[in-house]
């Protein structure tokens, strides 16, 4: 549960009915109030700028999609921390959409912890509290320890491309970019891409 000086609300925009339905009721059991939006119009129309609040946000959208989203957000000076939710093919939009200011990504479909540690993570943005930053010595130190292939692979991740363009790239069986990947997240301390961003983003 929130603290009542700590509350905020989720616009969680989402086409899946049953998808948003989930989502909210886990929210809703945690002590977020969520505010449901099918569609990125929908979220512009409802939209109060003064409302402490966050968003959780599917890329894939009919009509304005996630991106389109965020750029016209962007574009427009509406600041609104962003937790993004992918399809596994779309990581590489996703990484784009990091780098465009989303506070973190979960691929679909979202483990229950995943989603509570991103709304954590926005809590402290929204609160002033900062959101951990790992020391540019402590990441130099953890890519040290990084083979050269590992560097590679890494260097293909950041960019956003997937496990089978990075295997052709490299002349390796995807198997093989799984087995690195493994060895990168835990080498650097990453739950995943949107980890490795923050750090080297």
């Amino acid at each position: 549960m929130t603290d009542k000086q700590d509350q905020f609300s989720i616009y969680v925009v989402e086409d899946d009915p049953a998808v948003l339905d989930s989502l909210c009721a886990l929210l809703s059991s945690h002590g977020h109030e969520s505010i449901r939006c099918s569609s990125a119009e929908q979220f512009l129309q409802i939209f109060n700028p003064h409302l402490k609040a966050c968003m959780i946000l599917d890329l894939r959208l009919p009509g304005m999609s996630g991106v389109q989203l965020q750029n016209y957000l962007n574009d427009n000076g509406i600041v609104i921390p962003i937790v993004v939710i992918t399809a596994h093919g779309d990581v590489p939009v996703a990484v784009k959409a990091m780098r465009a200011g989303a506070v973190d990504f979960i691929e679909k479909p979202a483990s229950q912890e995943q989603l509570l540690e991103a709304i954590r993570m926005v809590s402290g943005l929204l609160f002033n509290r900062q959101v951990p930053i790992v020391p540019k010595k402590i990441v130099a130190d953890r890519l040290a320890k990084l083979t050269d292939r590992e560097r590679d692979v890494l260097d293909q991740l950041l960019m956003g491309k997937l496990n089978k363009e990075i295997a052709n790239e490299l002349g390796v069986s995807q198997r093989t970019v799984e087995g690195h990947r493994s060895r990168i997240r835990e080498k650097m301390h990453a739950r995943g891409v949107a980890d490795l961003i923050r750090m080297l983003g």
